[in-house]
This record gives structure tokens, C-alpha cells and sequence, in this order.
């Protein structure tokens, strides 16, 4: 991988941060600062159903309580739309997408008729019902019907052959992406998905480094067949332990003790917050919230 190493931190402003946030964050911004690299912040913000404006500043507020700063303004998903259609047209000339019309309860249902239906990460795989559909009754139902897009797995992992990335901890690791089955790479409801938008992304912003939670590992195997198909870079990755609370639990938003905003009107300070962060790190939440800095 060439250029500046460059680094980013990509929140979603569906809520406020949580000190998982600040350590994923903070790793990211210290490698780029330690490299004389660069920090940019991404709003991943394609659910425009959940998204708050205020989300945006409030990020902005506790990222800069942190002592974080990024060097090029943040750019924002949902306007970006256009340029991720232009890779679905891609990947609709590859012959390696689908459309799929099917809706949720269609889905659970010829899951719940299989008598072994496969798992992957997030569960149950598609059944590939849309992928069997022959070309007039797509071509009637596309004009039709609204519909999602799904990559066809199988088709386009035979097309690229084997694929590796580099991971800080893990080493080397071969990409099997087909544990997802035919993931959706845009919605009914919105022009892209996470793993199409995080792929172009990362690419379009110079991203050399990317440093998330372990909880996204299983994506990267997407995200490596997508570089391949699209002809992108592939950056670096090292995926960190993530923050727990006192029972071992990965926090999450609806954590709001935990929160940044929550630690902050608690009485600590920013500084502080960042300090035991980079020294404790994994596990440092439990009781967090009841003491001073």
C-alpha cells in the first residue's frame, strides 16, 4: 500500500458516542499522528431513517473533548449516493448482482421450510430465491416491483479466485466472503449498503489503514471481494479488542452511561477520559461513569 498513511474514524450520527467510539477513535487518530499521517472523519449516514442532525455536531463535540482533530473535512455518505450507483452499474456489467424482490417475511418463510438452512455471521444466509428467477420474469418484475441488490456470491468469488489481506493482528488471512451468502449491496430503500459504501470509501479518501473493532472482521471478507471486483486498493487493517462493560458485554449506543456526553457532565475531563483509554483500554468501562477526572 502506497501514499500518506491515512487513517479514519467512521461513526454513524444515530446517537451519541460511547467510550468503545473514543477507543476506536483514539487508536486511530494516535497511529496516523505517530506515522506524520493523516485523520479523517467519515459520517456513515446512509440510514437516513434513524440519522439526527444533531448527531453530527454532538460527534464533532466529543471527538474534539478527546483531543481529536482530522485534516480534511468530513464527508458525508448520504451525499454520495450517485457515486456508489455508478459501482452497482459496474457490478451489473460484471454479471456479478442480482436484483431481489423478496421482502423479509418472504425470506423467513423459505428459511423456516428448509430443513438445514445455512448460517453465516449474522445468521441465516439468503436462499438465493431471486437469484433462480429467469431473465423475463426479472425483467418484468425489475420494471415492476422496488428491489434490493444482491451480489451472487458463488459467481463472483469463482470470478476473482483467492484474495488476502494484511491484518495487524491475525497476519495474513484468505478472504471467504462466501460465508455471507449473496449480501444485499443496496437497499429497497436506499442505493447502497454499508459493505458497498465502506468499500468506495475508504478507496476514494486515501485510506492506507484501516483500524476498527474486532466485530467487523467478518465484513472485511466482503469488503476484500469487492476491492477485487471493483478494482480498489486494499488498504491495511488491524482489528482491536472491543470495549466491554462489567458483564463482558460489547457496549452500545443505547449505553448511555457510558456515553461520552454522560462521562463528561459526570465531571471528567476529556484528557483524562483519553489517558486511562490508551493505558486500560479493553474493559476499562465497567464503574467508569461513577467517578471524577
Amino acid at each position: 500500500m502506497s501514499g500518506v498513511f491515512t487513517t479514519r474514524f467512521a461513526p454513524s450520527p444515530t446517537g451519541r458516542l460511547h467510550l468503545g467510539h473514543a477507543y476506536s477513535a483514539l487508536m486511530a487518530f494516535d497511529a496516523a499522528r505517530a506515522e506524520g499521517g493523516k485523520f479523517l472523519l467519515r459520517f456513515e449516514d446512509i440510514d437516513t431513517g434513524r440519522v439526527r442532525d444533531e448527531y453530527y455536531a454532538a460527534i464533532e463535540e466529543d471527538l474534539h473533548w478527546l483531543g481529536i482533530t482530522w485534516d480534511e473535512e468530513p464527508i458525508r455518505q448520504s451525499e454520495r449516493f450517485d457515486i456508489y450507483a455508478k459501482a452497482l452499474e459496474d457490478l451489473r456489467a460484471g454479471d456479478v448482482v442480482y436484483p431481489c424482490f423478496c421482502t423479509r417475511k418472504d425470506i423467513a418463510t423459505e428459511i423456516a421450510a428448509s430443513a438445514s438452512a445455512p448460517h453465516g455471521p449474522d445468521g441465516p444466509l439468503y436462499p438465493g430465491t431471486c437469484r433462480r428467477l429467469d431473465a423475463g420474469e426479472r425483467a418484468h418484475r425489475l420494471a415492476n416491483e422496488p428491489h434490493a441488490w444482491r451480489i451472487d456470491m458463488t459467481r463472483a468469488a469463482a470470478l476473482t479466485g483467492p484474495l488476502y489481506w494484511t491484518d495487524a493482528e491475525a497476519g495474513e488471512v484468505e478472504a471467504q466472503p462466501e460465508i455471507h451468502g449473496d449480501v444485499v449491496l443496496a437497499r429497497k430503500d436506499v442505493p447502497t449498503s454499508y459493505h458497498l459504501a465502506v468499500t468506495i470509501d475508504d478507496a476514494a479518501q486515501g485510506i492506507t489503514d484501516v483500524i476498527r473493532g474486532s466485530d467487523l472482521i467478518a465484513a472485511t471478507h466482503v469488503h476484500r471481494l469487492l476491492q477485487h471486483l471493483l478494482d480498489l486498493p486494499v488498504p491495511r487493517y488491524r482489528h482491536h479488542e472491543l470495549i466491554a462493560d462489567e458483564t463482558g458485554k460489547r457496549l452500545a449506543k443505547r449505553d448511555d452511561a457510558r456515553s461520552l456526553a454522560a462521562l463528561r457532565d459526570a465531571g471528567w475531563s476529556g484528557e483524562k477520559v483519553a489517558e486511562m483509554l490508551k493505558g486500560d483500554g479493553v474493559g476499562l468501562a465497567a464503574g467508569l461513569q461513577s467517578k471524577r477526572g
